[in-house]
């Protein structure tokens, strides 16, 4: 399938203004091919304030956010981009996101990542009750981002186009989460920051499969392997070494610091697809693990077989910050996503349905790409 071009702008609103909210409201206003029409916000502090605003652009967009969402539905957008937070609430996200196309408005995610692939995590029931209401909508649903997303699936599926034989495929995140900017994730889910005995729930038995198994069933998919099932699951976790600070709140010594994981799928047994990440809150802990070759943050694929191939992935915003660019690649990966889903097939839609997605008329100071910031 040829790259996606809409004939006219596509009217798009933006579901949040918080992490990834903001970068989003930023990315669609300044995409041609896009249009603002709408802002969605779960802080009625923020209702009625102009989006220019909320996304700290120096600069009135003449939208205001609105906590209503039947008003935003009522606009008729192309395209919801919906950045909200997920990961504390699973299944009333899926409502929501299915409430959306059903009700015809076509939606890009960043969560639940669950949803990043339609086999083999969720029951085959709630699958269907997803492509049913995307049939009566006659729009499309597409969970990415950076990770999970392109960083482990489109990017190492496209290395595999170069491969004379695949002995097993890996993709991993090694990264500094100091300054990364979510507490719930943070203290909740990883338990950074709390007693090593803390009940975090990432580390209950299946919820890393449940969160990151998606992944390694897409690249299985893609490369046209039936896993073995159940998925396995490896953990080890390191207290801190000494008092740290992150911008989610303090790092105390002896508390959880570190965490590498891994979910990978075999084959008869053999491991053949795995996803990996080695999350730090400061750069020195660990440093046996794994380490960037180069900033703070990586991604890294590496393939074995034939021939044997590695790439290492790394992003930075302009400020040097990759947990700041990391939210700013999650929202374009959506957003840059938006005409090829509008013109998917109604239902739920991973990578592996979607033609190639590009930064088109992003280049700066091409055709109107700067409109707006003159």
């Amino acid at each position: 399938m040829s790259q996606v071009i809409p004939e006219k702008p596509l009217r798009v609103v933006v579901w949040s203004t918080g992490t990834i909210g903001r970068h989003a409201i930023a990315g669609v206003d300044a995409h041609p091919d896009l249009e603002l029409v709408g802002v969605w916000t779960s802080t009625p502090e923020k209702h009625g304030k102009d989006a220019g605003e909320l996304a700290g652009l120096g600069r009135e967009l003449g939208i205001k956010a609105t906590t209503d969402r039947d008003e935003l539905v009522a606009l008729r957008p192309d395209c919801v981009v919906h950045g909200a937070m997920t990961d504390d609430r699973v299944f009333e996200s899926i409502e929501d996101l299915t409430g959306l196309i059903r009700d015809g408005v076509n939606v890009v995610s960043s969560g639940p990542v669950i949803l990043l692939h339609r086999e083999g995590t969720l029951p085959v029931e709630m699958i269907d009750a997803i492509d049913e209401a995307g049939r009566q909508g006659n729009a499309s649903l597409h969970v990415n981002g950076i990770d999970p997303g392109f960083a482990n699936d489109v990017l190492p599926l496209v290395m595999t186009s170069l491969s004379q034989r695949i002995d097993h495929v890996k993709v991993s995140e090694i990264a500094d989460y100091s300054t990364y900017y979510q507490p719930v994730v943070m203290k909740d889910l990883f338990g950074f920051g709390q007693p090593m005995d803390f009940k975090a729930v990432l580390w209950e038995p299946g919820i890393l499969t449940t969160g990151w198994g998606p992944v390694v069933r897409v690249i299985a998919d893609g490369l046209g392997v039936t896993l073995d099932e159940p998925l396995v699951e490896e953990v080890e976790r390191r207290p801190a070494s000494r008092d740290t600070k992150s911008v989610s709140g303090a790092i105390p010594a002896g508390t959880m610091g570190a965490v590498r994981f891994r979910v990978i799928g075999t084959v008869d047994g053999v491991p053949r697809v795995t996803l990996e990440h080695v999350t730090r809150t400061a750069p020195d802990q660990e440093p046996e693990w794994p380490k960037p070759n180069e900033g703070d943050g990586c991604y890294r694929i590496e393939i074995t077989g034939e021939p044997c191939m590695k790439v290492e992935f790394t992003h930075h915003g302009e400020n040097g910050d990759h947990n700041v660019s990391g939210m700013i690649v999650t929202a374009q990966r959506l957003i840059n996503a938006v005409p090829a889903v509008v013109a998917a097939r109604p239902g739920l839609v991973s990578a592996l349905d979607l033609p190639l997605v590009t930064g088109r008329g992003l280049v700066a100071g091409s055709r109107d790409t700067d409109r707006g910031h003159a």
